[in-house]
């Protein structure tokens, strides 16, 4: 039974971000119909038997889009993934993140035309719901912004429901000067309402229109949306772009209060639905912003996305110096049991770097961006002012981002660097979460992204299901090569209490060529030594009670007078 507390608290966040043009009276009005909404849908969600998220060790995350494997056409691919899925992955891996499956306009599903359908090419919410009752399901919230070719915004231009009053329009007065921009692209497009001129705000894109929160039933409407997603069986709720949620004029139009108090009231709506779902939040921010989603009380976000870690970790690998990836370690606040980092290296966007800021220069990024274009990147940018922009991303595959440094010119390590870079996703404090096409080894896409002429196209290549089984049953391919390495070390990981995502870490200092930290599981039983040697020279580190420890991943552990020797690129993982 749901208690009058939840509807006080509900109530309490819609004052919090509402009061300033409502009254109470409409408040509770709505409080009113999410308590009977959150009521009606538990019976909902207990009969889909949705599987409970429980965390641990085991815990691991594939993400993946709805035809990342796809067969017969294209058609029904979801089914196609899950068979794939079941032979192949299911051991190593149980929680599936599905990008964005819903019809779509553009932006490889990101651009939303209809939030209670999923694209009949894919599949449909039988699929999810089936695949949900033996794993747990991550799916989008696509909530900043939505497709100019939608039914929303056809309505909102014609002053119809759903969809009047649910995009922003701003006028001349609207101070835009301080608002922080993630594109290039022309933020304010003016158009003609009812034969009055007012801009529409398009923080992404000219198709992603942004969304209108000042108006109570827009947040009424995506709370819907969560709910009807927690109904077919998804457990975990990613909330994409959601810091640019609310804009005031004259501010950065980031990270505003009434974003952080939307993000509470969520919360405290997923924790009075049956099971519990978990809300991530996306947000490609500078490491302080980031952390902030937590919220201060660890009321807001259950995970948050490590967006600090690839940059680092590949600076690190490809200029063979740790100090910087070391000095983040160090300072890595500790999560609290329910809180977690969402820990990633490769995505279906790209290498973020607004989280390296405060950590690498600008002569360091510049030879960071050079040795990247050499290895096949493309560089997206954001727009500062009129006059200036920063590049915002880096669009490449993890194969391709390790594939040469200006110390291994001729890739000689490249599978090795690969592997570490894995290796230390999996052991640091955090959920792990590997994107599909990095199990495999992938390349640039290059071949799409010259007919698409998007750089994130570079990593969003679709495997055909059949030419996929074939290479994973050819032990020489390069496939199966990069395939058994990922997985075998997931294998390896899930039995270790010490990788809990929340058991503790602390940096062990080496030099700038030795990554190091200790994990300490919950109970206090287990440690283990996570050391890996970060260049393309064999290293050696001083170890302590060196008998009193033996390798996880590999029965050799060369000890030479008292020191540990690590091949170039080696990670070894010492337990005792």
């Amino acid at each position: 039974m749901l208690s009058s507390t939840v509807k006080s608290q509900i109530n309490s966040k819609l004052k919090n971000i509402y009061s300033k043009n409502f009254n109470n009276k409409d408040l509770r009005i709505f409080s009113d119909e999410i308590f009977e909404l959150i009521k009606i849908s538990n019976k909902k969600i207990l009969k889909a038997k949705t599987k409970k998220l429980k965390i641990s060790e085991d815990t691991s995350v594939v993400i993946c889009y709805g035809d990342s494997v796809y067969e017969n056409g294209k058609i029904n691919s979801i089914k196609s993934f899950k068979n794939f899925y079941n032979k192949n992955l299911s051991r190593y891996f149980n929680i599936i993140h599905f990008l964005p499956f819903y019809p779509s306009s553009s932006d490889s599903g990101f651009a939303v035309k209809d939030h209670y359908k999923i694209d009949s090419k894919l599949g449909s919410w039988a699929d999810i719901n089936n695949f949900s009752k033996k794993n747990n399901i991550m799916a989008d919230i696509v909530i900043n912004h939505a497709s100019s070719k939608g039914l929303w915004f056809k309505n909102f231009l014609r002053n119809k429901s759903p969809g009047k009053d649910y995009f922003i329009k701003v006028n001349k007065k609207f101070d835009i000067s301080k608002v922080v921009r993630p594109r290039e692209n022309r933020l304010l497009k003016k158009i003609h309402v009812f034969n009055k001129p007012d801009f529409i705000w398009r923080t992404f894109s000219s198709d992603q229109i942004d969304l209108n929160f000042k108006n109570p039933k827009v947040l009424m409407r995506f709370i819907k949306i969560m709910i009807n997603l927690a109904c077919h069986g998804v457990s975990i709720f990613r909330l994409d772009a959601i810091a640019y949620l609310w804009k005031e004029s004259g501010t950065k139009c980031i990270n505003l209060k009434q974003t952080h108090e939307i993000i509470k009231l969520l919360r405290i709506i997923c924790n009075s639905l049956q099971y519990s779902p978990y809300l991530i939040t996306e947000t490609n921010l500078p490491e302080k912003e980031n952390l902030s989603y937590f919220g201060k009380k660890n009321d807001e976000a259950n995970w948050i996305y490590n967006f600090t870690l690839p940059p680092l970790l590949i600076h690190a690998f490809l200029f063979e110096d740790s100090s910087k990836l070391n000095q983040w370690i160090k300072k890595l606040p500790s999560t609290k049991l329910k809180n977690n980092y969402f820990n990633f290296i490769a995505s279906h966007d790209g290498i973020g770097m607004r989280p390296a800021e405060g950590y690498l220069n600008k002569n360091v990024l510049n030879a960071f961006f050079k040795r990247l274009k050499k290895n096949g990147a493309q560089l997206s940018y954001r727009k500062i002012n009129k006059a200036q922009k920063k590049v915002y991303e880096v669009n490449i595959t993890l194969f391709n981002a390790f594939k040469n440094t200006d110390y291994d010119k001729k890739g000689l390590y490249s599978l090795e660097r690969y592997v570490s870079a894995h290796a230390i996703m999996f052991s640091i404090e955090g959920v792990p979460a590997v994107y599909f096409n990095s199990i495999f080894g992938k390349a640039n896409d290059e071949y799409k992204y010259v007919i698409s002429n998007n750089k994130r196209d570079l990593n969003r290549y679709k495997w055909n299901k059949i030419k996929l089984d074939k290479f994973l049953k050819d032990k020489k391919s390069k496939q199966k090569i990069y395939y058994d390495h990922i997985t075998n070390l997931l294998k390896i990981r899930k039995k270790q209490k010490a990788f809990h995502p929340n058991a503790s870490m602390r940096c062990l200092s080496f030099g700038k060529k030795i990554l190091a930290y200790k994990r300490v599981s919950l109970d206090k039983k287990q440690t283990i030594i996570c050391i890996t040697n970060m260049s393309s020279k064999s290293q050696s580190v001083l170890l302590a009670n060196k008998n009193k420890y033996k390798n996880l991943l590999s029965k050799n552990v060369n000890i030479i007078r008292k020191r540990l020797i690590l091949k170039p690129y080696e990670t070894v993982w010492l337990s005792n």
